[in-house]
C-alpha cells in the first residue's frame, strides 16, 4: 500500500495484523525506550521496528537500533532516511539513501470519521470546507481522517530538515483524488512558515500521494534535492 506511493528508490516493508511476538526483538536501548509502556505501545514500537530492519536489509544495511531522538522521530543510520507509521492491524516503514531524496513522511490511519472536535482542531477554515465538499462527492472516503494523515506524513518529512515542530495549522493542505475515479489521488501542502532550506532553496510546497485499503487511509510524502 506504502510502496505504491513513493518512488521507485525507496524501499518499504509493511505488515498487516498481529507479528509472531518471537520476530518482536528490540536492542537493549530500544526495550529501555518502551520498558514502562502497555503491551500494546510495546508490540508497536517493535513491530515497526521489524518492518525497519527489513527494509535495512533490503538497501544492504546491516540492522541497528533505532531509538527516538528529538519529539519521538527515530535516529536512522548514517546516510539513510526513513519513516515509520502505525495503527491497529498494520505497520509499515519506508527508507531511502539520502543521495536520492532529500526527506520522507509516511502515515497510515483507518478509514474512521476522526474524534469529534478534532477536524477543529486541526484544519485551516478552507480545509475544512474542502473535506466537507470532498465528503459529499466521495462519501466512501473519510476525508477528515485522510487530511489529519496527510499532515502527519507533511511533518515526518518537515522535521528531520528543520529539526522543529510543525503546527497543524502552519500547512494548508488541498487533497485530490484521481481523475480515473480510483481509490488514490494527491495532496499539496504550502508551508505558511519559512520552509526549509534543500540544496540553498528554500521549500515553501510539500507534494504527496494518498490511498485508501485495505479500511486504512494512507499518506506519503517524499521530498527531492533540488
Amino acid at each position: 500500500m506504502i510502496e505504491e506511493l513513493l518512488p521507485h528508490s525507496v524501499v518499504t516493508v509493511e505488515a498487516y495484523g498481529e507479528e509472531d511476538a518471537g520476530a518482536l526483538v528490540l536492542y537493549p536501548e530500544e526495550a529501555a525506550v518502551v520498558a514502562q509502556a502497555v503491551d500494546k505501545r510495546r508490540r508497536e514500537f517493535a513491530a515497526v521496528r521489524v518492518c525497519a530492519r527489513r527494509a535495512m536489509e533490503k538497501l544492504g544495511v546491516p540492522p541497528q537500533p533505532l531509538v527516538p531522538g528529538d519529539r519521538g522521530a527515530p535516529r536512522w543510520p548514517e546516510g539513510l532516511a526513513g519513516s515509520m507509521t502505525h495503527c491497529d492491524g498494520y505497520c509499515a516503514a519506508a527508507l531511502v539513501r539520502a543521495t536520492a531524496l532529500a526527506s520522507l513522511g509516511i502515515d497510515a490511519e483507518p478509514n474512521e470519521p476522526l474524534p469529534d472536535g478534532v477536524l477543529a482542531a486541526v484544519s485551516l477554515p478552507g480545509e475544512a470546507q474542502r473535506v466537507r465538499r470532498l465528503s459529499y462527492e466521495r462519501p466512501d472516503i473519510r476525508w477528515d481522517r485522510l487530511l489529519f494523515s496527510a499532515k502527519e506524513s507533511v511533518y515526518k518529512a518537515w522535521f528531520p530538515l528543520t529539526g522543529k515542530w510543525l503546527e497543524f495549522t502552519e500547512a494548508d493542505i488541498d487533497l485530490f483524488a484521481d481523475a480515473d475515479g480510483g481509490p488514490g489521488g494527491g495532496f499539496s501542502a504550502t508551508l505558511l512558515v519559512p520552509g526549509p532550506l534543500v540544496g540553498g532553496r528554500r521549500i515553501g510546497v510539500f507534494e504527496g500521494r494518498w490511498t485508501v485499503e485495505r479500511g486504512l487511509v494512507a499518506t506519503a510524502v517524499a521530498l527531492p534535492h533540488t
